[in-house]
């Protein structure tokens, strides 16, 4: 009977996650469709209270008599993220989640609906991306410029939308009986192996053994520009003869990746004509849409779709190969029984996307042609530099959490000295947006999924290994 239950329970949950991942997909395509925003309004609104019966059925089954039985029929990890799981809700904090959801879309449409003018015309956050690295430094100053102005002129709005959601998510960790937050978003993660202490270690060891090495090759590429000071605006360009470009737009790069991933393996091949076939990639920027990329799953048609913003730069490609390396993910285990094992933890996620960037550079000379070999350098350049900028934003984080009450002044400047101590070449006295502290602004998962970001840094390491392998042995590798 119990396995009946448990059957028609993930069919159901099935049916109601694919249409949260569609009103969202449709939402963050277009922020400003006035009945999108209110489908979105209604998931906000709904989802703690499906969180609230979910820990219902979820405490029915960790305390049923036939758990052991359960337990070899479905595996002991589902078991412990349903233990994991009873300690991040209480009906208590229903109403604390609903207004935690609100704030992240107004975050969200305050991101997605950036109108940023710039020589005569329009653009969004991510379409003034081609400008901030174009070869020109006067079109990379002005760019950044009219960016910053942006930035400035937003940055109360933002800051006031965070220093609500700090306050609330550290009422719901006093609710569930946590000192703060930052044990409650761990658990909020599914981190069952390890906790804040070990990151702590582990970002110590990127600040040792990392940051030494980014500055060496910050130094490189001051010295390959030539310049005698880097301005803020000059960290974007990194070759005197531009940066490589990929030779297309969305439709000429989706052909291209057609064919890359047809000759890579059967199973990708299989799987890149499915999401073609089916419309589910949105991959250019255009007004109202949120700025970023991302790969959502809708169970109920076995189906991945990939949300990506391009703008003519190099990053077209890295999230293009990014996303599908979600999406494949998604695509291999749509077929899986049971829905909670269908995707890991977001570090293990993130494995599968970064190493995708890398496991595909045999190919990218469809994409840049004469510039593949600065293509890879850059792309290599930047994954290591990325680096201390993710455990920066991780250790701000942890300080945020640590201490509630601080002010958006104090976190500002809170920022400026964790990113100095982790980017020490970077200046930014020159930049009114940079120069107060408010980079973090512009990074999304500061606010819709905090402690997220360092997952990326630990994938990124683990990508590392696979393109040493992918050198040594590409078949064995993949």
């Amino acid at each position: 009977e119990a396995k009946k239950a448990i059957k028609h329970y993930n069919k159901y949950m099935e049916d109601l996650n694919t249409l949260t991942s569609v009103t969202y997909v449709r939402y963050s395509i277009e922020t400003t469709n006035k009945e999108y925003k209110k489908m979105m309004e209604i998931v906000d609104e709904l989802s703690p209270v499906i969180s609230n019966y979910s820990t219902q059925y979820v405490e029915v089954l960790v305390n049923a008599p036939y758990r052991a039985e359960l337990e070899k029929e479905l595996g002991s990890y589902v078991f412990k993220m349903y233990d994991n799981s009873l300690k991040v809700f209480k009906p208590e904090i229903m109403e604390d989640l609903v207004e935690e959801n609100k704030l992240n879309s107004q975050y969200d449409e305050v991101m997605g609906s950036a109108q940023i003018e710039f020589r005569g015309n329009i653009y969004n956050l991510s379409q003034m991306s081609k400008f901030k690295t174009d070869l020109d430094r006067k079109t990379r100053q002005e760019a950044s410029e009219a960016c910053d102005k942006w930035g400035n002129e937003n940055a109360p709005k933002i800051e006031e939308i965070y220093d609500k959601m700090v306050k609330i998510r550290d009422q719901m960790a006093k609710k569930l009986g946590f000192k703060n937050f930052i044990e409650l978003g761990y658990l909020n993660l599914g981190r069952t192996d390890y906790d804040s202490e070990k990151v702590a270690n582990y970002r110590k060891q990127i600040y040792e053994s990392v940051v030494p090495l980014s500055n060496q090759l910050a130094k490189r590429q001051k010295a390959r520009l030539g310049y005698k000071k880097m301005h803020f605006y000059d960290w974007n360009l990194s070759f005197l003869s531009g940066n490589p470009t990929p030779n297309g737009d969305e439709p000429v790069l989706v052909d291209h990746a057609q064919k890359m991933y047809n000759e890579m393996s059967k199973e990708t091949g299989e799987f890149f004509t499915f999401m073609r076939e089916n419309h589910l990639l949105d991959l250019t920027a255009k007004p109202g849409k949120q700025p970023g990329g991302y790969m959502t799953f809708m169970p109920k048609y076995k189906a991945p779709f990939i949300f990506a913003n391009f703008n003519g730069t190099s990053s077209d490609v890295d999230t293009l190969t990014h996303e599908v390396g979600h999406a494949f993910q998604g695509y291999m285990t749509r077929n899986m029984k049971i829905g909670d094992y269908r995707s890991p933890g977001l570090e293990a996620c993130e494995i599968h996307s970064m190493s995708m960037e890398f496991l595909t550079w045999p190919w990218m000379d469809l994409f840049f042609g004469d510039d593949v070999n600065k293509f890879k350098f850059s792309h290599l350049e930047s994954a290591v530099m990325f680096l201390p900028y993710g455990v920066a934003v991780d250790e701000f984080q942890h300080w945020v959490y640590e201490n509630p009450n601080a002010t958006p002044d104090e976190r500002d400047a809170k920022w400026l000295e964790i990113d100095k101590k982790y980017r020490p070449y970077m200046d930014w006295s020159e930049s009114p947006f940079y120069s107060k502290g408010r980079r973090w602004l512009l990074q999304s998962h500061i606010f819709g999924s905090p402690f997220y970001y360092i997952d990326y840094t630990l994938a990124q390491v683990c990508a590392f290994q696979f393109l040493a392998e992918s050198q040594k042995n590409r078949e064995k590798t993949w």
